[in-house]
């Protein structure tokens, strides 16, 4: 079936070829960034909208096939992302950049595909990511903020950034992590390559990174790290909810507004800057 474009975008008929029965099965990777406020998450949901709904909805649009989508993390609702990662199979035969540009005309404007690059045809971007990069901010205004609202945590008073520093390093290492998580089936461990709190203005930022983490882990220990900067909870007592490792007794957990998931590492998979510009 063809498809029209609006005149103003940078193709106006439909695109050749989009699918074909006898085109190879291409690999396709896409590099995201969405504000998950108005989503259930980023995995598809059956009682509201996710990004991975209007991901595939979008690349419905775009190629005539029904494809699925899967992720390298999930994000919980309210959780947003800077540069999730996403790859999904295709005989259509369109670049990187008509992905990118067709993917973002069918797309709400909290979801936007930065950039996109064919991948190994066995490429599962959960399974060989090989780091993940979380950033947590924290707004300690006085003031809420609307242009903060559902971008920040609202903690209204004065947070010891020093003392969340030195508690967060040393959470630093490969520990059982059941503390800091959600109820798990597997295993707990996990290694912290790095927790860094940081001072920038009137917010705290707090960045954790590892190769993987356990579910709601950052937003676990973003909240009794802001007890300890407010004197409600002392450093070493934190560092026995770590030691101790009984499932779940580390909060309060942060809520996900603050969330953000920034980055994630793979060898041999590199998105070129700009690619998803325009």
């Amino acid at each position: 079936m063809a498809r029209r474009w609006r005149s103003s975008s940078w193709w106006s008929a439909a695109p050749e070829g989009v699918a074909s029965a006898a085109a190879e099965t291409r690999r396709i990777a896409l590099l995201l960034e969405y504000d998950g406020t108005a989503y259930r998450g980023s995995q598809y949901q059956e009682d509201g909208p996710t990004i991975q709904s209007e991901l595939e909805g979008a690349l419905n649009k775009l190629t005539g096939d029904t494809v699925r989508v899967a992720f390298a993390g999930r994000t919980d609702a309210g959780v947003h992302a800077l540069g999730q990662v996403a790859a999904f199979d295709t005989r259509a035969r369109l670049g990187a950049a008509e992905f990118v540009g067709g993917l973002n005309h069918f797309l709400p404007r909290d979801i936007a595909v930065r950039s996109a690059v064919e991948a190994d045809a066995r490429f599962d971007p959960r399974r060989a990511a090989r780091g993940r990069l979380y950033r947590y901010w924290i707004d300690t205004r006085p003031v809420r903020s609307p242009l903060w609202r559902d971008r920040a945590w609202h903690v209204p008073r004065r947070l010891d950034v020093e003392a969340m520093r030195r508690a967060g390093k040393r959470l630093e290492g490969a520990h059982d992590f059941a503390a800091f998580a959600a109820p798990y089936g597997g295993t707990s461990a996990r290694t912290l390559r790095r927790c860094e709190v940081v001072a920038e203005g009137p917010c705290v930022r707090v960045e954790m990174e590892a190769q993987a983490f356990l579910p709601h882990q950052v937003r676990r220990t973003v909240g009794p790290l802001v007890e300890v900067g407010s004197g409600r909870m002392g450093e070493d007592a934190l560092v026995r909810l770590l030691e101790e490792a009984r499932p779940s007794s580390a909060g309060p957990a942060a809520p996900a507004c603050g969330l953000y998931l920034v980055s994630i590492a793979y060898d041999g998979l590199a998105f070129g800057a700009g690619e998803g510009d325009g």
